[in-house]
């Protein structure tokens, strides 16, 4: 079977219930709770999953809080970009629930328009549209 180059993504987190309520409301989606299996490797950890389809387009990921995870980073490590269907609508709701916008709505030419912004945690992420 033929996939992308990105099956999925993870988002550490330190304060879960914040960064859950953050990104429900900055993409207008609700998390779904991927519960841990029993004699798992790390009882402990957390994660709630951003929804998606195994047959559509794209990757899907989740948020996690695996205590002695960092969080953060700034510009550096992995840069996420959300699907919206025009990013200034999504940028406009980040400072609104606690994270701040780093880069409003810029046109990258043929290929659409990106705003980049930082969530409660400290995670840089992209929002990209077409429109």
């Amino acid at each position: 079977m033929a996939m992308n180059p990105v099956g999925w993504f993870e988002i550490y987190v330190q304060d879960m219930q914040r960064a859950k309520t953050f990104y429900e409301a900055v993409l207008g989606h609700q998390l779904q709770a991927l519960p841990m299996p029993e004699g798992g490797e790390h009882p402990d950890m957390e994660m709630w999953a951003f929804p998606g389809q195994p047959d559509q387009a794209g990757a899907t990921g989740a948020l996690v809080h695996m205590p002695g995870c960092p969080t953060g980073g700034g510009s550096g490590g992995t840069m996420i970009y959300f699907v919206c269907e025009d990013c200034a609508e999504q940028a406009a709701r980040v400072a609104k629930h606690g994270g701040s916008l780093q880069r409003e709505k810029v046109s990258i030419g043929p290929y659409g328009f990106i705003a980049l912004a930082t969530d409660t945690e400290g995670n840089m992420f992209g929002l990209h549209s077409m429109k």
